[in-house]
């Protein structure tokens, strides 16, 4: 299928960076006895465990590789692969996710040149690129929103003194406050818990508003300044607009903001589909889960996370395409051509389109999927707003985070601010100030 957005990295030229004992111990001794070479992908994707297992088996029973899947806690992935790569079996395949990622994980990763995903993207820029070097292809682009319910939207717009007369109508900050308030107030007749699903902190949830929430505030602040590298500070001058899509989420939730820190990603997950919730922030990698809740894909919807920015009528989801696969380049030679040969496999073969289309509700950016027509919902929305030519929200920013220990301090301030034990402004410090130090850390 046609895609509008583009996440071109480039050429990035990018200073090596020493990862000390890891680099001396990982993976020398990865090589099978087996002269096919073996492969063992480390999943960054909890709600893909169960196809990526079921894609192994296939493949392994089809040509006698080995393919073993391990796939990372959520928010985990990090300190997952830390411990693996540094392992006698180390992962031959991984993720990495962004320019500043790679400056960890550059000494593990081979050239990709030669690899079918790299040839089979529709647009190579979209590529991790360090010099020749193709250090990671681009598997996913997806996108996140406001996840809406139509029918719970529709009850509402047939009450009385309703504030819109279409889900259309809502394109902007204020209309969408006036429209969650109004649902707020009337939950009871509408029989909700609350406009919003909880906006849980626990790990399993926080993600969702210490990167995907806090990813608009950066891309509007990169995009009026034109940055396109990762810099070394940032001003923060969305922050109010943050805030005030943030107590609306704390306000007009299924729950009081005193609770959030034990509210789980699968809490907010079953609000929604139990028909508690009318707006759940998530994304297109959502819907399996929703789907095995019950959802049905003609009742649910996905539109931009407004928050006040001028002309935001325009505005479309947010897309993201920075999680890259990359090749160990500490494998052996035999599990290097294994891992390649089950990549080509993957997105050639149908099984492999099938599994990712299909099972893993992802829409990907290579050639060889162009025939696939997504049964995802989500992805229908996305792909309506890309052709409405709005504009999307990249989250390259989030990849030019300076650090997981900025989102960290970011989301422990936000719990503090939620529950009443903080306020705002420790908010702006580890939003402005620790990106800075974050990055002079890093660098």
């Amino acid at each position: 299928m046609k895609r509008t957005v583009k996440a071109a990295i480039g050429m990035v030229a990018i200073a090596a960076m020493s990862i000390g004992t890891l680099a001396a111990c990982g993976g020398s001794d990865s090589g099978s006895d087996n002269a096919k070479g073996k492969v063992y992908y480390l999943n960054y994707k909890p709600e893909t465990n169960d196809a990526w297992q079921a894609l192994a088996k296939k493949y392994t029973k089809q040509t006698g590789v080995e393919v073993k899947v391990q796939t990372a806690a959520s928010e985990t992935y990090p300190q997952t692969l830390k411990s693996e790569l540094a392992k006698s079996n180390a992962p031959t395949l991984f993720q990495i996710n962004g320019v500043v990622d790679y400056q960890t994980w550059k000494a593990y990763t081979t050239d990709m040149s030669d690899t079918e995903p790299y040839k089979q993207l529709k647009d190579q820029s979209m590529a991790l690129k360090d010099g020749d070097k193709v250090a990671g292809v681009p598997y996913v682009v997806e996108s996140y929103g406001l996840i809406y319910n139509k029918d719970l939207l529709a009850k509402y717009i047939a009450t009385d003194g309703a504030k819109i007369k279409s889900v259309d109508d809502i394109d902007n900050f204020d209309t969408l406050k006036a429209v969650a308030d109004d649902i707020q107030a009337k939950k009871d007749q509408l029989g909700v818990k609350g406009a919003f699903t909880s906006t849980g902190f626990d790990s399993s949830s926080d993600w969702r508003f210490k990167g995907h929430l806090a990813n608009n505030p950066l891309y509007f602040e990169f995009r009026d300044n034109n940055i396109t590298e990762q810099p070394a500070s940032i001003k923060g001058t969305y922050l109010p607009q943050f805030k005030q899509i943030f107590d609306l989420y704390l306000k007009d939730s299924t729950c009081p903001r005193t609770q959030v820190s034990s509210k789980t990603g699968d809490d907010a997950n079953s609000e929604f589909a139990l028909g508690q919730a009318v707006f759940y922030q998530n994304g297109t990698w959502a819907w399996p889960d929703l789907q095995g809740a019950g959802v049905k894909a003609d009742s649910v919807g996905m539109m931009p996370i407004y928050m006040g920015v001028k002309g935001e009528e325009n505005q479309g989801l947010d897309v993201n395409s920075d999680a890259y696969w990359s090749i160990n380049d500490k494998a052996s030679d035999a599990d290097k051509k294994a891992t390649k040969d089950f990549l080509k496999w993957v997105v050639t073969d149908q099984a492999g389109i099938d599994s990712i289309s299909k099972d893993m509700g992802l829409t990907t950016p290579f050639k060889s999927f162009e025939k696939v027509k997504s049964d995802n919902p989500l992805v229908q929305a996305e792909i309506a707003y890309q052709d409405s030519g709005k504009e999307a929200v990249s989250t390259r920013p989030t990849a030019m985070i300076p650090s997981e220990e900025w989102k960290n301090q970011l989301g422990s301030a936000m719990l503090e601010y939620a529950q009443g034990t903080g306020d705002w402004s420790a908010v702006k410090k580890a939003f402005v100030d620790n990106w800075k130090t974050e990055y002079d850390a890093s660098h």
